[in-house]
């Protein structure tokens, strides 16, 4: 069941304390970003955090998940996202730790005819 625009919203919502938050549909799915970098997927109304050391030492107990078939494991946040303050400030820990993403190359000259 793909994820739900109105949960993606919420997400966003709750933890937009931690910076510049937006969101992109992919796959049928939605990747977050805070400050241009991807630190979270909601996929079938479940958010997963990528995992860095500052966000599993936050974390303490650690609950993972794969976000979908193939993936690696991510930090599946459950209930703890009702809290605002306590899931800003694991996104931001999160993305604090993640590096900027590459430029994207410029498309190459069309071909002249």
């Amino acid at each position: 069941m793909p994820a739900e625009l109105a949960f993606v919203e919420f997400v966003c919502d709750q933890i937009g304390a931690a910076g510049n938050v937006t969101f992109r549909k992919m796959f049928g799915e939605y990747a977050i970003y805070c400050d241009s970098k991807v630190v979270a997927l909601v996929c079938d109304n479940q958010c997963f955090v990528k995992p860095t050391a500052g966000g599993r030492a936050w974390i303490g107990e650690v609950v993972e998940g794969l976000p979908y078939p193939g993936a690696k494991p991510w930090l599946l946040i459950g209930d703890e996202l009702d809290d605002r303050e306590w899931a800003s400030h694991l996104v931001r820990l999160t993305a604090r730790e993640l590096p900027l993403p590459k430029p994207k190359k410029k498309k190459a000259a069309q071909a002249r005819s």
